[in-house]
């Protein structure tokens, strides 16, 4: 990357954006990279950086963030190992740190389902829980190693406190004899690692024994009485064991991890780009940002673009594109309109999308992969320099115009300005046909009227401003594109109190041209508005009918639902007959065989014909039933509809509102959207006029009831700070309200805390007859501090 290309980086203030980058990464690695991250000219990896930011996110939403806390650098700690080295415990505990973040990610994508991008990263991970469990179980800390680290050492030590033992009651015996008087203090310190007692400095002959030190006053003599030489020499040569013992356990701990040294390398390598990338998701998070869509257009289009380092509350989002209708943009409009905000925004946001980071846009955006993003933005005149404003931005343009190409995107920050405006005005087009015909993109400030007149009459060169409210002297900081901007000067100093004659007199001084394209200028912008509302309400009234004719389709859908499921219930009901008359004959037939034995053994003539009668009746029943229940029997009559009855289709089973009765006597029926014609005879009265009024004035009572309840309630409810009973008389009065606000989703705050509020809220809504599922919330929603209720 060339040295323009990075003062232009700098211009945009993309170092600033690196740092908030920095911050989310975790470990010390992570952040140098993201330091010294840079645009990236290379479509394919720019498109597998994108992909890794937006699996990262996806799975940071589902999942929370894996922990990359703990992880240090242990190149050097390997390299001294392998080469034969002994590793001090500080340094085996970073190994450990590393051996255990490795495990504790790859369980975290274990968990996680699905398959994506960064897959393939996880599963090149290694445990290596022996060597971990070694590391952790012999050194407790970086200045013990623990008792259990080898049998031998537990040994030493064990000796070492015995030996130890007999020291101190040897020397204890003393303090505790007659000779005690003989001692500065009747206390057992240490010198030279040898057990010894303070002696005054008279009595000293009177304590045989060694002197191990003196008091800088001369006063106390540190003796070793002879009686504990044995057992000090005893706990020195333990001492001393005990060093060796625990060097070589270091020994084999660094060998250990030597011969394993490539596979802690490529975890602690893979970690390190992990956190990067999660980094990346975290960063998304934070700004709100999503994914824009990769063009080969060479150009972009951001729809409700906010610069990343303004506060998001107050940034105006603006929609900005260049490449695809028009490759040069020239953007007027009066001092502090956001202009140059404009102009950083686009180079800003293609160099985060290059360097695969998300961007503050909206849906539907785009952009162009560029070699590079050169810019002239802001004042850079040097007195030491002896360099002008005008004189250091031509500086500047000219290396511009020596490094572009056909695939830069340039920025010119109010060209040819600090000049006689005739000259610079001319100069500022010459240079704006330059860069179009080396084929860059161009952007470009101006407060030229030449420049608007030029990008008016140019093909691919589009006028755009930056709207200012003059009733407010304000700027709204939108973007318009295709209506060159005022300056507004005249309107702003009257608004300031300049007298009206110096304006006046200022009028006569510009030319009729000037006068007429300020005019042409104003009653663009008039039809402009004029237009924007007329789309507005179009769109409104678009969205108005799409949702009446979806709702059309979904009651059409019903009626067809419901018209299927009574003909499959009739046919059932049919064959269910049917099938019953089938098995009644059967029975009949099987009776009269009967009959016939009967009536030839008995020759019983009158009991026959009974038999044969009541035989006869119940066929007649069966098949009365079957036709009654094909045919359906018809509901009894009611008096004549009239306009405004709510009346049943009988064949149907749907009602619906008498509109007016037609001459021949028909009904016009509305069925919900559907307009219908029917017969007196085919309808029946089911509620007259005045009872459905009085009805629907009830309905609309109780809608407004449920509207006034409804209207103040929030997605949300906050319990920090209550006790437990409290809470849950307040969860359901809340659950309450918003099951008659509508609401399918709602968030309730209880805190971390000590868990207790949390819990007991939980055990609370696992009860409630209100609630379909609950869970604590992802990550941005709050987590474990939060519930996620999902209402029935």
């Amino acid at each position: 990357m060339n040295e323009l290309y990075e003062k232009s980086l700098r211009t945009l203030e993309f170092p600033r954006v690196l740092e908030m980058l920095a911050a989310q990464c975790v470990t010390l690695e992570a952040k140098e990279r993201a330091l010294e991250i840079r645009p990236c000219d290379e479509s394919r990896t720019v498109a597998r950086l994108l992909e890794e930011t937006t699996a990262a996110r996806d799975m940071m939403d589902r999942y929370g963030t894996p922990a990359f806390a703990g992880i240090k650098p242990v190149a050097a700690s390997l390299h001294r190992a392998d080469r034969g080295g002994a590793l001090n415990p500080r340094e085996l505990l970073e190994i450990a740190a590393v051996l255990r973040t490795t495990r504790t990610v790859s369980a975290y994508c274990d968990n996680a389902e699905g398959s994506n991008c960064l897959r393939p990263l996880f599963r090149s991970l290694t445990s290596d829980r022996v060597l971990e469990d070694q590391i952790t179980g012999s050194i407790l800390s970086e200045e013990e190693i623990a008792d259990t680290a080898s049998p031998a050492l537990a040994d030493i030590r064990r000796h070492i406190r015995t030996t130890s033992g007999k020291a101190r009651e040897v020397l204890q015996k003393l303090i505790s004899s007659q000779a005690s008087k003989y001692l500065q203090e009747a206390i057992i310190t240490i010198r030279s690692d040898r057990f010894v007692v303070p002696v005054k400095a008279e009595y000293r002959s009177m304590v045989p024994g060694l002197v191990h030190d003196v008091s800088a006053t001369g006063s106390t003599y540190f003796i070793e009485p002879m009686g504990a030489v044995k057992a000090n020499n005893d706990l020195r040569e333990l001492l001393a064991a005990e060093e060796k013992e625990i060097e070589r356990i270091l020994r084999a701990l660094s060998a250990s991890c030597a011969a394993e040294q490539e596979m802690i390398r490529q975890n602690y390598s893979l970690l390190v780009e992990l956190d990067a990338i999660f980094a990346r998701g975290k960063l998304s998070y934070r700004l709100n940002c999503c994914a824009p869509r990769m063009a080969e257009n060479g150009g972009f289009r951001f729809r409700k673009a906010r610069h990343p380092l303004l506060d998001p509350k107050k940034a105006v989002p603006i929609d900005l594109e260049l490449g695809e209708r028009f490759d040069t943009l020239v953007i007027t409009g009066p001092n502090t309109g956001g202009k140059t905000v404009t102009l950083k925004t686009a180079g800003l946001l293609t160099a985060m999308a290059q360097c695969g980071l998300h961007i503050p846009v909206g849906d539907d955006s785009y952009f162009s992969v560029f070699s590079q993003v050169l810019s002239d933005i802001g004042d850079e005149q040097s007195i030491e320099q002896s360099l002008s404003t005008f004189s250091a931005h031509m500086t500047n343009i000219v290396k511009i115009l020596e490094q572009a190409d056909d695939r830069t995107l340039i920025l010119y920050d109010e060209l040819g300005a600090g000049t006689d405006p005739v000259e610079g005005a001319a100069l500022a087009e010459a240079i704006i046909e330059e860069s179009r015909s080396i084929g860059s993109k161009v952007c470009a400030t101006t407060h030229y009227a030449e420049l608007k007149l030029y990008a008016m009459t140019t093909a691919g060169v589009e006028n755009a401003c930056c709207e200012f409210d003059v009733e407010s002297l304000r700027p709204t900081y939108r973007l318009l594109i295709g209506v060159p901007g005022k300056s507004n000067a005249f309107a702003i100093s009257k608004r300031l109190g300049l007298p009206e004659h110096i304006i006046e007199k200022a009028n006569t001084h510009m030319s009729e041209e000037n006068i007429r394209f300020e005019d042409v200028i104003t009653q663009l912008e008039q039809q402009r508005r004029a237009l924007e509302e007329e789309r507005l309400e179009a769109a409104r009234l678009r969205q108005l009918t799409k949702k009446d004719s979806d709702a059309a389709r979904d009651y059409r859908r019903k009626l067809e639902e419901e018209r299927e499921k009574a003909l499959r219930q009739a046919r059932a009901d049919a064959e269910a007959i049917i099938r019953e008359a089938r098995e009644m004959s059967e029975l009949v037939f099987q009776e009269l065989n009967e009959m016939k034995k009967q009536a030839k053994k008995s020759q019983n003539f009158q009991e026959v014909n009974r038999q044969r009668t009541e035989v006869r009746r119940l066929i007649n029943e069966t098949e009365t039933k079957a036709r009654a229940q094909q045919m359906q029997e018809a509901p009894p009559a009611t008096r004549p509809a009239v306009a405004g009855d709510v009346v049943e289709l009988v064949k149907m089973g749907t009602q619906a509102e008498v509109i007016s009765v037609n001459r021949d006597g028909t009904l016009q029926l509305q069925a919900g959207i559907l307009k219908i014609t029917a017969k007196q005879e085919e309808v029946r009265v089911v509620e007259d006029a005045k009872a459905r009024a009085k009805k629907e004035r009830q309905r609309q009572t109780n809608r407004a009831v449920t509207r006034i309840r409804a209207a103040g309630v929030k997605p949300e409810l906050d319990l920090r700070g209550m006790m437990s009973d409290e809470a849950l008389d307040m969860v359901d009065r809340y659950l309450d309200d918003a099951l008659l606000a509508h609401l399918k989703s709602v968030t309730i705050i209880h805190g971390k805390g000590t868990g207790a509020l949390r819990s007991a809220v939980r055990r609370h809504l696992k009860s409630s007859k209100y609630v379909k599922s609950f869970r604590p919330g992802h990550f941005g929603e709050g987590e474990d501090g939060v519930t996620v209720v999902e209402l029935k």
